[in-house]
This record gives C-alpha cells, sequence and structure tokens, in this order.
C-alpha cells in the first residue's frame, strides 16, 4: 500500500476510535442525560434525521425514538450537535413558559456562518432587543393596517398563480405569497420580480440550515451560505437607497422594520451597523418564511378534505373563527 495513503487511513482510524472513546466518556459522566443514542461520531443521527424527511415522513424520526426510548425526551445529536429532543403539549408548555429562566435560546456553531453578526452578542441578548424592537409593528393596531395589504398580495397571487391551473403544489406557492408580504412589511418591497430573486436564494438557504453542516463546494451548506452572502448583498444595497430617501424625506421613519432599525440607537445612542441590520432582517424573513407557509398548506389541505367546512368558507362563513377550530380539531 502506497506509505501516504496507509498514513491516512490509521490517522483516520485513529480520530474515529478517539471520538469514540470521548462520546462513551463523555455519556458515562452525565448519568442524567435523557434515554436515547448519539449515532456516529460527528454526523450523530443527522443521515436518518435528513432521509425521513427526504421519503416524506419527518415524523418518524421521532416517532421511533418516542417508541423505543420516552414519549417525553430523548437525546440524539443531529447537523453536528448533542441535543435533547423535548416531546409532547407538557414538553413545549415547559420550553416556552421558561425562556430566560430555565432554558435560553441557542444557536448551533453552523449558524454563525450564516448569520456572522451572531457571534457579536449572545442569542439571549439578541432576543431581548428584538422584542423591544418589534411591538410597535406586530401590535394590533398595526396588524391592523397590514390586512388591506395582505388581501391585495393574496389577490394578485391567485390571479398569478393559481387560476387557471388544472394541479397545483400548495406549499411552494404558500411560500411565494409569505415571502411576498414579509417583503412589503419589512423591506416596503411589493414589486414581484423583486421578490423572486430574494425567493430563489431563500429556498437554496432555508433548505441549507438544516443540512449536515459540511462546508464544501456543491454541499447544501455551502450553498447556503453563498446564498445568504448574495441576500445580504441585495439588502445592503436597500438600506444603502432607504437611507439617503431617510435623509431626504421620501421614506418615513415609521414606514418598515427596516427603516425603524436603521433609525434606532442602543443603550449607549449608538446606531446599528449595516451587517447587524441585515442578519437581523435576513432571520425575520427566515423565521417566518416557512412556518407561515406551512399554516397557510394545513389549512388548504384540511379545506380540501372537508368540503363542509369548504363550502362555507366559500359563502363568507370564514369570519366565524369556530369553524378554522373545527378543521383543525377534526
Amino acid at each position: 500500500m502506497d506509505p501516504i495513503l496507509l498514513f491516512c487511513t490509521i490517522f483516520f482510524a485513529a480520530i474515529c476510535f478517539g471520538f469514540l472513546v470521548y462520546s462513551k466518556k463523555s455519556n458515562a459522566s452525565h448519568p442524567n442525560l435523557p434515554p436515547g443514542r448519539m449515532g456516529l461520531p460527528l454526523i450523530g443521527e443527522s443521515l436518518e434525521y435528513l432521509l425521513t424527511g427526504r421519503q416524506g415522513h419527518p415524523e418518524k424520526f421521532l416517532n421511533d425514538r418516542m417508541a423505543k426510548y420516552s414519549s417525553e425526551v430523548f437525546k440524539t445529536s443531529i447537523l453536528g450537535e448533542p441535543m435533547a429532543v423535548v416531546c409532547g403539549a407538557a414538553g413545549n408548555k415547559f420550553l416556552f413558559s421558561n425562556e430566560n429562566k430555565l432554558v435560553t435560546a441557542w444557536w448551533p456553531d453552523s449558524v454563525n456562518k450564516i448569520f456572522p453578526s451572531s457571534t457579536q452578542t449572545s442569542s439571549k441578548e439578541e432576543s431581548k432587543k428584538m422584542r423591544k424592537m418589534l411591538p410597535n409593528f406586530l401590535k394590533p393596531e398595526a396588524l391592523q393596517r397590514y390586512i388591506g395589504m395582505m388581501d391585495m398580495i393574496a389577490q394578485r397571487h391567485f390571479e398569478a398563480s393559481w387560476e387557471g391551473k388544472q394541479e397545483i403544489t400548495v406549499f411552494s406557492l404558500a411560500k411565494r405569497y409569505t415571502l411576498w408580504v414579509a417583503c412589503k412589511v419589512f423591506l416596503s418591497i411589493e414589486d414581484p420580480e423583486r421578490v423572486s430573486k430574494f425567493a430563489d436564494h431563500f429556498n437554496v438557504l432555508a433548505s441549507g440550515i438544516i443540512s449536515v453542516p459540511i462546508n464544501l463546494p456543491g454541499t447544501p451548506f455551502r450553498r447556503a451560505i453563498n446564498a445568504s452572502e448574495l441576500i445580504r448583498k441585495e439588502l445592503m444595497a436597500i438600506m444603502k437607497q432607504r437611507k439617503i430617501d431617510l435623509v431626504e424625506n421620501n421614506a418615513a421613519p415609521n414606514q418598515d422594520i427596516l427603516s425603524h432599525m436603521l433609525l434606532a440607537t442602543d443603550e449607549n445612542g449608538q446606531y446599528l451597523n449595516e451587517l447587524n441590520i441585515a442578519d437581523r432582517i435576513l432571520g425575520l424573513l427566515i423565521g417566518g418564511h416557512d412556518t407561515a407557509s406551512a399554516a397557510i398548506t394545513f389549512i388548504v389541505k384540511y379545506l380540501a378534505e372537508l368540503p363542509n367546512i369548504y363550502n362555507e368558507v366559500f359563502e363568507g362563513n370564514f369570519l366565524n373563527p369556530f369553524l378554522l377550530l373545527r378543521m383543525f380539531v377534526l
């Protein structure tokens, strides 16, 4: 065997053995960890997690481990990070009612490569700042102002992408709609062509964030990093023009979240830097992208499966919230 190849083989085997030994010692020294397994060194159970997702049954990964280990909490390792998965309504209530008390927000190291500014502050401090910054745009009075805008975008979206089609893929179209609304609310952008430029990069970014964090050319993770840089570059250009518009009174300070961030100052009276603003806007866009799209997709799914409720919605009874409640209960 070639000496270099032999050396590389032995070196790789030694690394794997070291990780196995470390993993066993780590687990043995923490007897209070929940039941479960950490999988292979480095990659953990990432491959099985991603495989079940690609097969269209991501819940299988969770259900199998809940049945085997615990229906309340189990440990695993996904995307290079050890973690505990908390299950059920009681677990979710515990997490969301103890934020910054018994639990704190946390992001894996791979996210730092997509959001460079995340290394400048803790996730706890960042969440506090965002909570102080967003209420003016998310309180009931502000949300009422968005209804007409959302209705207008919905009508244009249906006309362009739904009408006259024999078959549609709801989730992809719902993502396009939610991104369109988000671009309008956050950036005052409503031109479909400009939104579509964001959409292409966002799809790459969204899929790469939940991929194995291998930063090599051609991998989903590398493509996600490149997509985030392209989006950030576009946001920087938008911010540059918005600053000019604010100085010339062509834009209002409370026009959207971008204007508010450009004019906001911290406790020391310092303005936020552009990279930080770009990453915050990017995080907001991503955070509301798939979640709202998934909710819309499920509503369409249940309306298709429950024709009696669909007929009532079609007749104009959708203002009754109990109809939607019945739909989800069923």
